[in-house]
């Protein structure tokens, strides 16, 4: 890397950290609740909207519904926390629920898991991002004009965030995190006193009717329309899953620590849901989307005016009528919310990436640290990913939203069930009394949230197959069977790798080629090496490309009175390649057990573009030599002058700084689990 680049990526990124330097990256809960909560607490912008929209289908009569779809919305929410602090008490590797399946239920439920969250991930930053836009589209009208290019650039920057390392983003994240809460919480509390003491709120959309598609509907069409609302207002629970992915990344105790952070996380998002839930459906605020079948209307006009502020917007608007710079604050810091939201994704994936690399079922480079000591690799395959969604679908929060919640639904069910395979073997063979009853009281809880996850995952394939759903079941068996099939490679590799008695065996003799193409000092210097590797046989070869200029170099040969025997290949063709390719096989053939050593000059070269004007012949036999079982090809370098400008510069820490802890093979299964997220010894 030339110095420019490297000094554009110190500034980017910072300074390289040293692998020993591992712990100081950890978090202590007060940072670990804005870095793994932003998703889940963002869900108070659009939740609660996603249930007035659906509602609406049926006219403004099914608002009357709101309250009992939140209520239903808040005990899978309760559930579903009180089931991962259990999860995250078991399991503090940062496997999370690919982990907890993998042990539990066999490695094909842990791919199925991994590959509902590695899609859950990529659509928590597309959906996240592209709503922060539309929020952000209402403060500066050119963010709404370029949605698209806007939600790449803050990818682009939640990306570096990330790269320059997890402690120093979530101290960048904590504040705006901690910021929004206060702003929630205040118009909350603001609001709820201003009711008590006898004001007349009402949101600046209360005058206008809510006309559905679906009038008048009941029976069954109503029960189908609460489910969907009920799907709709389940996005709240996005980002839960996220702490037990995240457990390395949190202080010791760790597994306490998640749980802890989880409890509060659980809190926080109830209150703040059930609030701004309750201020909308008090003050009458009322959201449409014709897209979806409900449209807002002024009955004095009969003008349709669909294009409303945000529900949050709304209620803080309404909250705050007396005191308009805390309705600016509030809306600001939703915006802000919805781009921090994605970093929970940023924090997950990469380390799910980890496992399932120290697994075998992704490319090894995800395992590699980066130079600060993140997992880089998977936090630029996340960006690109989100990046290809936005751009696909034009930062649509309404076309987006309808893939978002059917992966996390069926991490978050199988991983339940797996939890209560894991108490079953536990109280098999546990005797203590009150171990016993805590393994029972975690079971209970465990089974619950299956019931009910389960319940839900039905309720959501059900209603958003049709709008939107369907890309998602089919992402992810395509994703599951690429890790099946990355598996299958490097479990045949390694099968192919195991030694065997003959491997260690020396091979009879060495024959060793020197390529040649003029006489000089590049030639020289290998002729000189590979008489120092003492062969059993040693010749030069150069190929007659041209008659005349073959003869001219045997002259010199001779002139120089080289002690290697030179042998001159024809080829009528004019190839260089094919001709080398041919002799080296012959030999081969001629002493089967021997091996033929290949020793090319190379020059080394300072610039890139030198690079483009020297070696290509060498690159192109030495990349057809290496598929020849039983030769060896030797890079012999020549420096040239231009190669000095090189010598005094410091080389950057290269990838794998830092790594997992060596794989650990569970007996019982044939799968590997996850390791602590620390520096390994070997490191």
């Amino acid at each position: 890397m030339s110095k420019a680049s490297d000094l554009v990526k110190r500034l980017l990124l910072g300074r390289a950290l040293r692998s020993a330097q591992q712990h100081e990256q950890l978090l202590p809960k007060r940072i670990a609740l804005p870095v793994f909560a932003s998703d889940a607490l963002s869900s108070v912008a659009y939740a609660p909207q996603e249930i007035l929209i659906t509602l609406g289908i049926a006219g403004l009569a099914a608002y009357t519904y709101t309250p009992w779809v939140a209520a239903a919305v808040v005990v899978i929410l309760l559930t579903v926390v009180a089931s991962y602090r259990q999860n995250v008490r078991a399991y503090t590797s940062g496997g999370g629920d690919f982990e907890v399946a993998t042990v539990n239920l066999g490695s094909n439920w842990g791919v199925v898991v991994a590959s509902a969250l590695l899609v859950d991930y990529v659509l928590t930053v597309a959906v996240s991002v592209s709503s922060a836009v539309d929020n952000l589209g209402a403060f500066a009208g050119f963010v709404g004009e370029h949605k698209v290019a806007s939600a790449l650039v803050l990818v682009a920057i939640l990306t570096v965030l990330n790269l320059r390392g997890l402690k120093e983003s979530g101290i960048a994240f904590a504040i705006p995190t901690y910021l929004f809460m206060f702003g929630i919480l205040s118009m909350l509390l603001w609001g709820f006193v201003r009711l008590a003491l006898g004001a007349d709120l009402k949101a600046p959309t209360a005058g206008l009717e809510v006309r559905g598609e679906q009038v008048g509907v009941g029976g069954i069409a109503l029960a189908f329309l609460l489910m969907r609302a009920f799907a709709s207002g389940c996005a709240a629970l996005t980002g839960v899953e996220a702490i037990s992915n995240g457990v390395p990344a949190f202080k010791k105790p760790k597994g306490q620590n998640a749980a802890t952070t989880l409890l509060l996380l659980g809190v926080l998002a109830m209150t703040m849901f059930c609030g701004v839930t309750a201020l909308a459906y008090l003050t009458d605020a009322k959201f449409a989307d014709p897209t979806h079948g409900s449209r807002l209307v002024d009955p004095a006009t009969g003008r349709d005016v669909s294009e409303q502020d945000p529900v949050v917007a709304q209620v803080a608007h309404t909250v705050f009528s007396n005191f308009t710079p805390m309705f600016g604050f509030v809306t600001l810091m939703t915006a802000l919310i919805l781009v921090l939201a994605a970093n929970t994704a940023y924090n997950g994936f990469p380390v799910l990436g980890s496992v399932l690399a120290q697994n075998r079922y992704l490319p090894r480079q995800l395992h590699t640290r980066g130079d600060r000591l993140a997992f880089s690799n998977g936090i630029i395959i996340l960006a690109t990913m989100a990046g290809l969604l936005i751009y696909a679908y034009g930062a649509d929060v309404s076309k987006l939203i309808q893939l978002y919640i059917v992966g996390v639904f069926v991490s978050f069910t199988v991983s339940q069930t797996g939890m209560v395979r894991h108490w079953n073997r536990l109280l098999r063979t546990e005797t203590d009394p009150a171990a016993r009853r805590e393994m029972h009281r975690a079971r209970a809880i465990n089974a619950f949230g299956l019931f009910m996850t389960g319940t839900v995952l039905v309720i959501v394939l059900i209603t958003k197959f049709t709008h939107g759903a369907y890309i998602v079941c089919i992402a992810m068996p395509v994703l599951f069977l690429l890790m099946k099939s990355i598996r299958r490679h490097y479990d045949r590799v390694a099968a192919e790798l195991v030694p065997t008695g003959e491997d260690v065996a020396l091979p009879a003799r060495n024959h060793a080629i020197v390529l040649v193409s003029k006489i000089h000092k590049p030639t020289l210097r290998a002729l000189a090496y590979a008489r120092a590797t003492r062969p059993s046989s040693l010749e030069a070869v150069t190929v007659a490309v041209d008659a005349e200029e073959a003869r001219r170099l045997q002259d010199e040969w001779d002139v120089h009175d080289l002690p290697v025997p030179l042998k001159i290949l024809d080829s009528p063709y004019r190839e260089i390649t094919r001709p080398v390719l041919d002799y080296v096989k012959s030999v081969r053939r001629r002493s089967p057990r021997d091996v033929v050593t290949v020793f090319i000059p190379e020059y080394v070269v300072g610039r890139w573009w030198e690079q483009l004007l020297h070696n290509q012949s060498a690159l192109r036999l030495k990349g057809r030599l290496l598929f020849q079982p039983g030769v060896m090809v030797t890079s012999v370098p020549w420096q040239l002058h231009s190669s000095d400008r090189l010598k005094g510069r410091m080389e950057p820490p290269g990838p794998g700084a830092a790594r997992r802890p060596p794989r650990v093979t569970d007996p019982e299964q044939d799968s590997v689990v996850g390791g602590g997220g620390i520096v390994s010894e070997r490191d």
